[in-house]
């Protein structure tokens, strides 16, 4: 009974304070991204001489000048597309309703029209997620910043944290475990997500799909949200084309393009990459993302798969919570436990 005291006691909290949790989460993944992409440029450069130290910063700042291209790309690429998409939203409620009522004419059921979802809620209540971390960026910045100054002093800190020998080599292997993974797997989601969607985009732009790089950007992004994620940036764009007026042939051409890419990277691609760090049961992945959903939004399904990487981890570690880590995992084999 206590033990259900203390999870709702802890999930209120988590409610309670997203408007800081949330900001934190993004700045952490952010400072894990630019890390994660610094430790492959580093891989570019000589090892093991005195220019070390120099080789790091300067794949720092090749991580940094990567993420700030990529911005700006998307500020001058992508973000004007909104705003023609915006104009476009009540052509395109039009359409899905046309679409909604000649599918009931064809099963030969009456479905009422208030039971179709409506795209300006929709796109309110998405915009009002992304409105919450925009108005945040300057505390995830400030953040970042106290990161990235404070990484090279984390160690220090640990060890004069935890005396303990014995405790600060576990601490010090679960903490690791969860710094190698994560960074793997942050990494090559956005990898591959990047790829996806810039394939994505070609595809459908040599269909002749409208707004296609606005689609495209929904599918890399989506990408981060598991299974659903998926079927949502692909059926966007197909449903689009239904009734934007495409021919029967690109409709089935862009379906199968943008299905085909999904299971090619998503269900071959991503899991040979990121190896054992996501072997983790799919039901498992489904409640999380549930759960983090209702507590945090749609930024609590964007950082769901991650939480549930470090859960998994650091649950292996504990004789009284390893049984956590093999329900949550997909086929019971979980990551080896660090012997004292």
């Amino acid at each position: 009974m206590n033990g259900l005291i203390l999870f709702a006691g802890f999930v209120f909290i988590l409610w309670l304070g997203s408007s800081i949790f949330i900001p934190l989460l993004v700045a952490t993944f952010l400072w894990y991204l630019i890390n994660a992409t610094s430790t492959y440029y580093r891989k570019i450069f000589p090892t093991g001489n005195k220019l070390a130290r120099t080789y790091n910063i300067l794949s720092t700042l090749l991580s940094i000048a990567t993420f700030i291209g990529l911005i700006y790309l998307f500020i001058t690429r992508v973000r004007p597309m909104f705003s023609e998409l915006l104009v476009a939203l009540p052509e395109i409620q039009s359409g899905l309703d046309w679409l909604w009522h000649y599918i009931s004419e064809q099963i030969g059921i009456n479905i009422a029209g208030n039971a179709l979802p409506s795209i300006d809620s929709i796109v309110s209540s998405v915009g009002a997620s992304m409105a919450k971390i925009a108005t945040s960026m300057g505390m995830v910045i400030v953040y970042m910043i106290f990161m990235f100054v404070e990484q090279s002093t984390f160690h220090q800190k640990f060890a004069s944290l935890i005396p303990n020998k014995s405790q600060h080599k576990k601490i010090r292997f679960i903490l690791n475990s969860v710094d190698v993974n994560m960074k793997k797997y942050l990494f090559m989601k956005t990898l591959i997500s990047g790829i996806t969607g810039l394939i994505s985009y070609a595809w459908m732009a040599i269909l002749g799909l409208e707004f296609a790089g606005i689609w495209a950007f929904a599918i890399f992004v989506l990408s981060y949200i598991p299974t659903i994620g998926a079927i949502v940036g692909c059926a966007m764009p197909i449903l689009f084309a239904a009734i934007s007026g495409a021919t029967f042939n690109q409709i089935v051409l862009i379906s199968l393009g943008l299905i085909g890419l999904q299971i090619i990277f998503g269900n071959i691609i991503e899991p040979k990459l990121t190896g054992k760090t996501l072997n983790l049961s799919t039901l498992a992945i489904l409640i999380n993302l549930v759960f983090w959903g209702l507590i945090w939004g749609v930024a609590g399904m964007f950082f769901s798969v991650p939480l549930l990487v470090a859960t998994f981890i650091v649950t292996a570690q504990f004789d009284s919570t390893r049984w956590i880590a093999i329900l949550l995992s997909a086929d019971g084999k979980i990551p080896d436990k660090n012997e004292d």
